[in-house]
């Protein structure tokens, strides 16, 4: 979060939130009057994200139940985009990528956190990534190991408009 800049009134979209790793601490970091939303795609996460949230009396969460190529979020509410190790999980890239963009704000960012390994095991290659999110006018801005740990972080913005549909051309993996 020190990478990324987190600071209070940032309005912050965990997606893959699962069951909250990183919603959780977003909450804690942001304080009182934090927006945040915890994005996923798996019901039952999202209701165990729940229970945890009333648990722990951690406020400021809205949990949003997307789809595999629509996050769901509102318009225009989101100033970083946080996706840990879920890029590679996502069906369609190419669709969800586009439809993500109108959820981010004016000086967005996505961030990506992953492994550079093939995405049959559990990764996203970095060059795929840059690759995938250049076909829908997505620029890389930012890219730093995590070592020791594993994998990386990768920063994109949203282009201005997104490219026709069809204009887009899947990479090879």
């Amino acid at each position: 979060m020190d990478r990324l800049k987190v600071t209070p009134g940032m309005r912050v979209a965990d997606i893959g939130a699962g069951l909250g790793y990183y919603a959780v601490r977003l909450a804690r970091r942001l304080g009182p009057g934090a927006t945040i939303y915890a994005e996923d795609i798996v019901p039952e996460y999202l209701q165990r994200l729940e229970e945890r949230l009333k648990r722990d009396k951690i406020e400021g969460v809205t949990l949003i139940l997307g789809t595999p190529g629509d996050p769901k979020l509102p318009a225009a509410s989101v100033d970083l985009a946080l996706l840990s190790h879920v890029y590679h999980e996502i069906e369609s890239p190419y669709e969800f990528l586009y439809r993500l963009r109108p959820a981010l704000g004016p000086g967005a960012r996505v961030a990506i956190i992953d492994v550079d390994k093939p995405t049959k095991d559990h990764g996203t290659p970095p060059a795929l990534l840059r690759c995938e999110l250049a076909a829908v006018g997505y620029r890389q801005v930012d890219f730093s190991s995590l070592a020791p740990a594993d994998g990386y972080l990768a920063v994109f913005v949203p282009p201005d408009r997104l490219p026709p549909v069809e204009s887009i051309t899947p990479c090879k993996q």
